[in-house]
């Protein structure tokens, strides 16, 4: 097949959705118009992982968007996979919760049919198929980025997982964040990550990272007190996955907020 030769004032250059435009492969501007129909579908905002000593924290704030309204204030973004691993999702929330429910239908069904867990590696990258299999909703707008980690039982070590879009996924060494306040957050991961950090010292961190990333983003929902919402926090260790109770993360959240002196 030879490629396409344009008018020089009806050449697309590099913009491959013009390209398809100008060849009849696409109605013009349908993409846009899609996106601009999915602004108003609830996304999450804020997830992370980081590794301590006994295994990986994993944790996500509790608010959903719809464009600058917020949609609810009590999602939950961190889930188990299995026994020994956890996905945090950012991004539309009704495919990244539908995400999560088959990729935990999926890891149960290979093990009561081959009679052992898939290794952490290989979860890793059936997440990854089942992300690039969402691709064609990422184009509208409706784009799903998880997080993924576990302890390692073949090589008895804590490991994270990134993903993006396309389904490529990729081994990150301490720790990572996603998400639209990801940035503010892996800011404050890099700052204060230490290697060996005790439970305390990473619950720590990690509401660290999470209040300043409420502070700068405003889709990332902060502690709320006076309806008793706080972050989801998990912690991955070599005897499984286990949620942190949330009055030792609202105690986190207190203590964060005395030594910085806001009332």
């Amino acid at each position: 097949m030879s490629l396409p030769i344009f008018h020089p004032v009806e050449d697309p250059g590099p913009n491959f959705s013009l390209l398809l435009e100008k060849l009849g492969l696409i109605v013009p501007n349908s993409v846009n118009e899609v996106s601009e129909k999915y602004l108003k579908v609830p996304h999450g905002t804020t997830v992370l992982a980081v590794k301590f000593k006994d295994g990986v924290l994993m944790a996500g704030d509790r608010r959903a968007t719809e464009a600058n309204r917020i949609a609810y204030r009590m999602m939950e973004k961190v889930f188990p996979a299995d026994s020994h691993s956890a996905i945090a999702i950012a991004g539309a929330a009704g495919p990244a919760i539908e995400l999560v429910k088959l990729f935990q239908t999926q890891l149960a069904h290979f093990e009561k049919v081959e009679g052992v867990a898939l290794t952490l590696e290989g979860k890793a990258n059936q997440l990854g198929q089942l992300v690039k299999a969402h691709f064609d909703m990422a184009l509208m707008g409706m784009v799903v980025v998880p997080l993924f980690a576990g302890f390692d039982l073949n090589k008895n070590c804590a490991r994270i997982f990134s993903y993006d879009v396309t389904g490529g996924y990729y081994e990150e060494s301490d720790y990572q964040a996603t998400g639209s306040g990801g940035r503010d957050a892996k800011g404050v991961l890099k700052q204060g990550y230490k290697v060996n950090m005790s439970d305390e010292q990473v619950i720590e961190l990690a509401v660290r990272a999470l209040f300043d990333a409420a502070d700068e983003d405003s889709a990332t929902g902060g502690p709320d007190p006076l309806r008793g919402i706080y972050p989801i926090v998990s912690l991955i260790t070599k005897d499984g996955y286990k949620e942190v109770e949330e009055l030792v993360v609202k105690n986190a959240f207190d203590s964060l907020i005395n030594q910085r002196g806001i009332s």
